[in-house]
């Protein structure tokens, strides 16, 4: 493992799921972790997407999406797939890469009104903060313990 923690979330559009891991990533890791997201077909930012991180007070507006191929010559120590179809059509990165599924329904796909949307794109988020909140103390304490840096 590397400090600064590098870390990719892949998804198929990253539109959404992956743009929200990643910026909940940055909130909550800060200094300790190097995050990036990507898409297999990027479809650009959900705007909804932004909307529903703005009401837990994280900016991703400046956020783009991206496509894998950006990544591919770049090593990460995590690869966290956020969809089943980027779990099953991720590709190798090099170095020592750990693979983790994280799979989430896609909020883009949601229908109805804007209002219904949105609270599809709310739930996403919680489940998303939920695991991020307990998967970044682990990876904090790792660092830690590994003394990886002086501070605590």
């Amino acid at each position: 493992m590397t400090y600064p923690i590098r870390v990719l979330f892949l998804c198929s559009g990253n539109s959404a799921r992956s743009q929200m891991a990643e910026g909940l990533l940055r909130f909550y890791g800060g200094e300790d972790f190097e995050v990036s997201s990507a898409g297999l077909e990027p479809k650009g930012l959900n705007p909804l997407a932004v909307r529903a991180m703005a009401e837990i007070d994280i900016d991703i507006s400046r956020q783009r999406s991206k496509h894998l191929d950006e990544f591919l010559d770049r090593p990460f120590d995590f690869i966290i797939t956020v969809c089943d179809r980027a779990r099953d059509n991720c590709p190798t990165f090099p170095g020592d890469s750990e693979k983790i599924h994280w799979g989430y329904d896609d909020p883009a796909a949601a229908e109805g009104d804007e209002e219904t949307r949105l609270a599809i794109f709310r739930r996403v988020r919680n489940e998303i903060r939920q695991r991020m909140s307990i998967w970044v103390a682990a990876q904090q304490k790792r660092i830690k313990d590994q003394g990886l840096r002086s501070k605590s």
